[in-house]
């Protein structure tokens, strides 16, 4: 059955007062889905979150520290982050002429986007399996959403992509690049095809951008310089990836006539006091971050390598700070409860089905993390032979 033809999920205390009233006033859109799901399984080496493993040292955190000294609790942080705004447009080289606007993480302007073009046959458009979040979030918005599944080895489709913006003439395309959770690239000059193709917006999601130099590259791969050059372009950006998921800062870079429109769906001061101190202080330390995230990709490679001599193990080229793999048919579900039972927390994406079948992914830690990371699925694949 179709997501747009599902009959409503039924009510928990369905047949009590509040059930019914429940049931009365949901919206059957919103029923009929399931929250997104962070596992509580605990964890001594946790690499399901594509997290950077990399703390701060003692001193940096005493500085941090010091430095929210100074911030003054009892009042309101300035509801347009100028200060932030224009620190990370200097460490992420945006545009002169492009406007910023920030949110509680990329998930917060995700939302802003949708609410903002939202309306009443309406679509939002992805290339499939990517971030859950653009099916979720076009969902509540009360859009529909169409996803166009990624062609051999999860390259994208450019022929089918474009037939679909034809059909469906979406009021906003996502590209997330690289893609989650696959970790690949998409050619740039298909992204450059559907910008132009597309009718609405385009979201290029660069949340992993930072993990996207390879070995002989000068830069990372970004198409922020495409700014301006595309009047419905708008690049999002967030800073989790590179050690401060914490904060939950995201950051979206587009035409100013675009981002005013999508502020009015921003709740006042969305973006707390904290983590604008926060995220100024990290980055005047931005070459620390900088350095972790070459780290990690150097990890990456070594880890990559592991990985695929493995024996019945497929291992995906990666741009990000994870890697996905598949293991041998019908044996996901049972190494990811045996890694699980070792301590080892990693995502299993199997249950997606199609093209994900047999499919887990793990994110880059330490080198420790990692070594007890493969001792552990080298034990659970002996454990199927």
């Amino acid at each position: 059955m179709s997501d747009s033809t599902k009959r409503p999920a039924a009510v928990v205390g369905a047949g009590t007062a509040t059930g019914d009233r429940v049931a009365r006033w949901i919206r059957p859109a919103v029923r009929e889905l399931r929250a997104y799901s962070v596992p509580e399984t605990p964890a001594r080496v946790k690499l399901d979150a594509m997290e950077n493993p990399y703390p701060w040292p003692d001193d940096l955190v005493d500085a941090w520290l010091e430095a929210l000294r100074r911030v003054s609790l009892n009042r309101y942080p300035d509801p347009h982050a100028r200060e932030l705004k224009e620190r990370l447009r200097a460490a992420l080289g945006v545009p002169t002429g492009a406007a910023l606007l920030l949110g509680n993480g990329s998930d917060e302007l995700i939302q802003m986007i949708a609410l903002a073009v939202a309306g009443p046959g309406r679509t939002v458009l992805a290339p499939e399996p990517t971030f859950v979040m653009y099916r979720l979030i076009a969902r509540i918005a009360g859009l529909d959403y169409a996803g166009v599944p990624l062609g051999a080895r999860f390259a994208l489709d450019r022929a089918a992509m474009e037939a679909a913006i034809d059909r469906h003439r979406p009021a906003v395309v996502f590209l997330s690049y690289p893609n989650n959770p696959t970790g690949n690239l998409f050619d740039r000059g298909d992204l450059e095809a559907l910008i132009r193709r597309a009718p609405g917006l385009v979201v290029i999601d660069e949340a992993y951008a930072a993990f996207t130099q390879a070995e002989g590259e000068a830069a990372e791969s970004s198409c922020l310089d495409w700014l301006g050059r595309f009047d419905n372009l708008l690049v999002l950006r967030t800073v989790s990836k590179m050690g401060l998921a914490g904060l939950r800062l995201g950051v979206l870079a587009g035409p100013r006539a675009w981002l005013e429109e999508i502020d009015k769906t921003r709740l006042p001061y969305n973006v707390n006091v904290l983590t604008q101190a926060s995220a100024v202080f990290a980055l005047e330390h931005w070459a620390l971050l900088r350095a972790q995230t070459a780290r990690i990709r150097a990890d990456r490679t070594a880890l990559h390598a592991r990985l695929a001599a493995l024996p019945g193990v497929e291992v995906y080229p990666s741009r990000a700070n994870f890697l996905l793999f598949r293991v041998p048919a019908g044996h996901a579900d049972r190494i990811h409860g045996e890694l699980a039972r070792a301590g080892i927390l990693i995502r299993n994406l199997s249950g997606a089905g199609g093209a994900l079948a047999d499919c887990l992914r793990v994110t880059v830690g330490t080198a420790e993390e990692n070594d007890a990371f493969l001792d552990a699925l080298q034990a659970a694949l002996n454990a199927a032979d």
